[in-house]
């Protein structure tokens, strides 16, 4: 059942063309992500935080069902040629973000300008998609997010802590009864545990001459 895996990934989508955006918005549901919307780079800012001296018109955002503001965001998909901010634009400011720029960026485009696909993947855009953005498309985004979510799961010092308790604690027990069971098995045969001689039928021993 992939809808539990997918469903933990949330999607900021921008894009200043409606018929884009319901486009877009369509693919990722279909693959069963959470999905915002929003038609400008600077409304994105002010959903992920960086426009805080700004009013935020939360009315202006679209905003699929169990998702808000506080939501995390995984992965930001935008087109690239927007009036006022371009998709270039929102890529820079992202990675310039210290709290932003581990979020994978996909930029999207009608044109197939080389030097533009270039200077993109260089700024850390993950990808390139030429538009219409087909469902193929979008399957390449999963492997960004895991890529993302591994990274941070294994950076939060509060789970390597967790991990290196267990591991140190789970041994012990078993270590502990083995050697109270060594103990015993010696003292019921009439050793002490640092004593190997062993014991010879009879009680007699054997001189050599």
């Amino acid at each position: 059942m992939g809808l539990s895996t997918e469903s933990q990934f949330h999607v900021l989508a921008v894009d200043d063309s409606i018929i884009d955006r319901k486009l877009i918005e369509r693919l990722l549901k279909t693959s069963s992500y959470q999905v915002t919307t929003v038609d400008s780079g600077s409304k994105a800012l002010e959903f992920l935080g960086l426009n805080e001296d700004k009013h935020k018109d939360t009315n202006q955002l679209s905003i699929s069902p169990n998702s808000h503001q506080e939501v995390e965001v995984n992965l930001i998909i935008t087109d690239y040629c927007m009036p006022g901010m371009t998709g270039y634009d929102l890529l820079k400011k992202i990675k310039e973000s210290s709290s932003l720029r581990d979020i994978p960026v996909v930029i999207m485009s009608s044109e197939n300008v080389p030097s533009r696909i270039n200077r993109c993947l260089e700024e850390g855009a993950e990808e390139f998609f030429l538009k219409p953005v087909k469902l193929c498309d979008v399957n390449k985004l999963k492997p960004h997010m895991m890529k993302t979510k591994y990274k941070n799961n294994h950076q939060n010092p509060e789970n390597q802590e967790n991990e290196e308790i267990s591991e140190e604690i789970q041994p012990q027990p078993q270590q502990q009864q083995s050697n109270n069971n060594n103990k015993r098995k010696a003292m019921e045969d009439g050793l002490s545990p640092d004593r190997t001689r062993p014991r010879f039928a009879g009680g007699l021993t054997v001189a050599s001459n």
